[in-house]
């Protein structure tokens, strides 16, 4: 699945496979947890095998299938807390309104908004919520045709009609198992597997079980129980991905702890006992017979050969952070080590490793130190961390496998949680909680390598399950590329968007002109618009509320309403047959529906609480309907099942009769419907477009689809694209690059703290680098000529750049050590090697650097002794009088720690002044700017910040205050202070004409936001002090003015 490159340099004659793993025996506490939407998951105890094997239960390979189904299982014990209640309770409730069956929800204001519960992934009997509906009085339409099938009146349908082929059969015995896992064997195979069981809730095992296969597609079934597993209690049915005639079958470990392995189909089984309780496993992407299995009591086991051997990997691994990699030879993990022995804090570390040898010398650490507790992510041709220090939490990208690199995202995001989306075309997309984001998330998308982010979307809407998991709003439409739609949070509503460039424009979806009957719509953009919801299925045997599929690109099939906001009651059904921009209304109340012939047919059935024994199927996108029969009795229908990866046109219908009856099995063939399979004169072709211009992604893309109404079968080898024609580059084929952002007027426009002059990229003197110029082509996008050569970035000499900005820090971000241990130095501005320092003594060092003939010198130096803070912030005055005293003071995080040690520098002063307290005075006798730097070493942690102080004879201030709207985006940190100062003191002197370097802006902590403008004379004025203070006053009156109009005109915002 994931195309990488090597990490540790193994020498051999064949490929070998990669763990990544998480291991934590007690996590830590952190703000925020990188979340993984579309990982290739482990399996757990709880879950359908289809939804971790990458494809979706009728086959299809489609990424959303995946992205949306993330976090949805649930462990053992989850399982034993399920709330269920039995078929005669829903039988009960089977006539309740509408409004009443959007259960579970809460009603706020007088709306209906849904709560999400972790619910059992397994098809349950007991489960509250009817899967599939009987067919109820909705049944207008354009044009409905009720046609004939095995409706129970022994006619049959006339020859021109469509009909079904539909056999029933019945699984005897096993009326009281409340849950089932359907699956098909094999490729273009006719075996499928069903394993029914009875999990008793109160005692939390399984109490009995069978397993029952057909050989011809569902007609029949055979019970193996009796034949191959007398007295074994089976839990969990799984078919392999690689090689779907594999099975593995895990018996309950309440009972015993064993497998059933079958190679077969499930012909055949052999058993083997197992001494550890299984959670979870994770196979191999390609090796068929590799495994990865997760135990109760945190340890990682491997198996080689189809699970008949185990070998222990690692040990206090945490649960799902453990992934398979292809390189030659490792296993990725995080792992508890002590940082301090006698303190024994627990930390996680990220390894990697051997699936065969996984010992303590085989074991690799491409990031060095510690990270987050549920932070290792893989994905694709990316793998993400996280690391929190002093309250702020940092993220590590490595793409393709390479070094880590800290994820920029925009300076004052300031992120409090991040969630992977999307990373299928080699390009992030991640939601990421800004700072003053509560219960929304802004989407943001990065370059190819993952490292620079820029936002696309805010306030999108997203909500945490009772297990934890985020959801997302956000949709990405398969089979047109750039096509997302989201949810929105506008002013307490949330409204429905769409973008055809990967979320450079996003607008509202045009509602229906009509209704069902026929009748217009009464809706105009932008007060009213059509909202669809998002929400993945929990059930991998119902389809999304949304679906689409590589195989029928422009199609879009979601559950929604039409007017000024999203409503979670009163839906209906929706379709879209060009990429979303009309829609048509197909259905008045919610219907699952799923797509037959690779997307050349539709299937829906009603959603209610009470039996059916109808269908509809549609051959033109939805416009017309045939309602079929594919049962004499109403069923209480618990899934659908499609064929995967076929030529047949057979799906399994599995449900019940009612709440006391066996399993029903419904074998549906629809191929008569199809006459004969398609040709060339059978299709037309389709434009896609984005409100009528033609150029989407920087191209002319012409689709084939099939004339509406031909009855005829499309066939996997249809090819859909016709033509793609590259159109003139835009402004909006490109994005905004990092530190820019768009303005109204659609251009790229750099953000207030973006430093323009300065490289984005590590740039080293005599080297060249790609200068941004405020734009990047979005990725995928084909477009040519026009701005290309405008926009691109444009090569440009790096120059010498003065060593003033320069920060030393070490590698790992820590300045304690233990005795004897190296120290990796890193100066962060320029290119240059690490230094690496060995601790011989219990001493604090002080470090500088410089730079001497085109080399980095590096002197260490101690200065006394040594003892937790997570930050620390000077507080100090900007410009203070020489030969007064100024106030110094340390400001500490947590507010009261340990007993703490501060160490103050002054100037070039080579003894610092040691106190106890975090305030001091001192007095400045030198004109100038001054430095002072407060070191501060409590628990073991040692921390520093540094300020410049501006000592004159004399100056003048002014107190400014700003406009309310800035609010909004105050922070309330240092360093967006210092940013908004240095805007202010730059936009003053442009508009004022005075000297940039006799002007200081200080910007207050605290809300409302003010600040203190000081005008200083020219440098050795002393003399001419009493003119000098003339002109400052007379230049303190003009920025008065100045000031009042500037905040008028809102030129500072």
């Amino acid at each position: 699945m994931i195309k990488t490159q090597d990490v540790v340099g193994f020498e051999s004659s064949w490929t070998y496979w990669t763990l990544f793993f998480l291991c934590a025996l007690v996590p830590l506490p952190v703000r925020a947890d990188i979340t993984c939407a579309s990982c290739f998951a482990p399996i757990r105890r709880a879950a359908f095998v289809s939804r971790d094997f990458g494809s979706a239960p009728d086959g299809s390979t489609d990424r959303n299938w995946k992205l949306r189904l993330d976090g949805a299982q649930l462990s053992h014990e989850a399982q034993k807390k399920s709330p269920f209640v039995s078929w005669r309770e829903k039988l009960q409730n089977a006539h309740i309104s509408k409004a009443e069956r959007t259960s579970p929800a809460e009603e706020k204001d007088g709306k209906v908004y849904p709560t999400w519960s972790p619910k059992e992934t397994k098809v349950n009997r007991r489960e509250k919520r009817s899967l599939f509906p009987s067919d109820s009085a909705a049944g207008s339409r354009f044009e409905f045709r009720r046609t004939g099938g095995v409706d129970g009146t022994g006619k049959s349908p006339r020859q021109n009609e469509p009909h079904l082929i539909t056999s029933t059969f019945a699984l005897s015995a096993d009326s009281a198992h409340n849950q089932a896992m359907v699956l098909w064997c094999g490729h273009n195979s006719s075996v499928i597997l069903i394993l029914t069981k009875l999990f008793d809730f109160n005692l939390g095992t399984v109490t009995e079980s069978s397993l029952w296969r057909s050989v011809d597609f569902g007609t029949t079934y055979e019970k193996l129980m009796d034949k191959v597993m007398i007295r074994t209690m089976l839990s969990y049915l799984y078919v392999f991905p690689t090689n779907k005639r594999k099975i593995l079958i895990l018996s309950d470990p309440e009972v015993e702890s064993s497998l059933l392995i079958s190679s077969d189909e499930g012909a055949t089984f052999q058993k083997f006992n197992i001494n550890f309780y299984i959670m979870s496993l994770l196979f191999h992407p390609t090796q068929e017979n590799w495994i990865l299995a997760y135990s109760h009591d945190q340890r990682l086991y491997s198996s080689l050969d189809f699970g008949k051997k185990w070998i222990l990997v690692h040990e206090r691994v945490t649960p799902g952070r453990f992934y398979w990699y292809d390189s030659h030879t490792h296993t990725h993990t995080q792992s508890n080590f002590f940082t301090d022995h006698q303190s024994h804090i627990t930390q996680m570390q990220y390894i990697t490793c051997r699936a065969q040898k996984c010992s303590e010398e085989g074991r690799q650490y491409p990031f060095s130190g510690r990270i987050d507790t549920n932070s290792l992510v893989v994905q694709d041709q990316y793998i993400f961390l996280q690391l929190t220090t002093a309250g702020r939490t940092t993220y590590f990208v490595s793409y393709q496998r390479g070094p880590f690199r800290t994820i920029q995202l925009p300076k004052y995001c300031l992120p409090k949680d991040m969630h992977i989306v999307s990373t299928d075309e080699g390009q992030v997309l991640a939601a990421v909680q800004e700072w003053n984001e509560n219960d929304t998330y802004s989407l943001y998308i990065s370059d190819t390598p993952g490292v620079y982010f820029t936002r696309s979307l805010p306030n999108l809407h997203t909500f945490r399950s009772l297990a934890g998991n985020l959801i997302v709003d956000v949709y990405k439409v398969a089979g047109v590329s750039g096509l997302i739609i989201a949810n929105k949070k506008e002013d307490a509503q949330m409204r429905t968007y769409i973008t055809y460039n990967k979320g450079q424009t996003w607008s509202l979806l045009q509602p229906p002109a009509k209704d069902t009957t026929g009748h217009d719509i009464n809706c105009n953009l932008p007060s009213c618009s059509l909202h669809l919801l998002l929400q993945m299925s929990e059930n991998p045997y119902t389809p999304d509320t949304i679906s689409t599929k590589h195989s029928a690109p422009g199609i879009i099939v979601a559950t929604g309403n039409i007017g000024p906001e999203l409503s979670f009651s009163n839906t209906g059904m929706f379709i879209s047959s060009d990429a979303g921009n009309t829609w048509r209304q197909i259905f008045e109340e919610e219907h699952s529906v799923w797509f037959l012939d690779h997307g050349g047919a539709l299937l829906a059935v009603t959603q209610s609480v009470v039996p059916t024994r109808h269908l509809w199927i549609s051959l033109d996108e939805g416009r017309q309907w045939d309602k079929l029969s594919f049962s004499s009795t109403p069923l209480f229908v618990d899934g659908v099942m499609m064929t995967p990866e076929t030529e047949n046109h057979i799906i399994t219908f599995f449900g019940h009769f009612n709440y006391h009856s066996d399993w029903q099995l419904i074998k549906i063939d629809y191929s008569s419907l199809f006459g004969r399979k398609c040709t060339d004169g059978d299709f037309q072709t389709w434009h896609l477009h984005n409100k009528g211009e033609v150029c989407v992604m920087g191209e002319r893309q012409v689709y084939m689809k099939r004339k509406p109404g031909t009855r005829c079968t499309l066939g996997q080898e249809y090819s859909r694209v016709v033509s793609a024609e590259p159109c003139i580059c835009t402004l909006y084929d490109f994005e905004c690059d990092y530190g820019f952002e768009r303005q109204a007027s659609g251009k790229c426009a750099p953000a207030f703290w973006y430093d323009v002059n300065l490289p984005a990229h590590t740039c080293s003197h005599g080297q060249r680098y790609r200068n941004s110029t405020g734009y990047r082509q979005v990725l995928l996008n084909n477009c040519r000529e026009g701005l290309k050569d405008t926009l691109s970035p444009k090569m440009q000499q790096c120059k010498p750049i003065a060593p003033s900005g320069l920060q030393l820090s070490t590698i790992n971000s820590q300045l304690t050590a233990v005795l004897g241990t190296n120290i990796t130095f890193r100066v962060a501005l320029q290119n240059v090697s690490q230094q690496v320092h060995r601790h011989t003594h219990k001493v604090i060092y002080k470090v500088l650097c410089f730079r001497l003939g085109g080399h980095w010198v590096y002197i260490t130096s101690d200065v006394s002794c040594l003892g937790p803070v997570e930050r620390i912030f000077l507080s100090a005055p900007v410009v203070v009088i020489r030969g007064n005293e100024a106030n110094l003071t340390a400001v500490l995080w947590p507010s009261q720690p340990r007993t703490a040690t501060f160490y103050w520098w002054f100037s070039n002063r080579t003894e610092p002044l040691i106190t106890l307290e975090g305030s001091i005075s001192h007095t400045y006798t030198r004109e100038g700017p001054n430095s002072v730097t407060v070191q501060v070493s409590a628990g073991g942690t040692v921390l520093q910040d540094v300020k410049i102080i501006t000592v004159k004879d004399f100056f003048r201030s002014l107190l400014l205050s700003f406009s309310p709207n800035l609010e909004e985006h105050n922070p309330s940190i240092a360093e967006w202070r210092q940013d908004v100062g240095r805007v202010v003191r730059a936009t003053l002197s442009q508009v004022c004409g005075f000297p940039e370097d006799q002007l200081l802006v200080s910007v207050f902590p605290g809300s409302p936001t003010a600040a203190e403008l000081f005008i200083l004379p020219e440098t050795n004025q002393s003399a001419f002090r009493s003119y000098t203070e003339e002109q400052l006053d007379k230049a303190r009156t003009t920025h008065t003015h100045t000031h009042a109009h500037i905040l008028k005109q809102n030129v500072l915002l």
